[in-house]
């Protein structure tokens, strides 16, 4: 996601992302240790996403 896009998302918005992409995360961890995965990148681009929308929601929470 473009940090753009999730500055525009509400707090609980941002709380349910944040939740789904950690769940992803560990499905993404469980199938590269199994050695299923395609793409190792995605573990990445999932972690960048997930500090992305913590930041915003930090910044969102001290404002409120």
């Amino acid at each position: 996601m473009k940090f753009k896009e999730i500055r525009d998302l509400g707090i609980e918005e941002l709380k349910q992302k944040n939740s789904d992409l950690v769940e992803e995360l560990f499905r993404l961890r469980i199938r590269h240790a199994s050695d299923q995965l395609e793409s190792t990148a995605m573990l990445g681009k999932i972690r960048k996403d997930i500090a992305r929308i913590k930041t915003v929601l930090k910044t969102k929470e001290a404002a409120s």
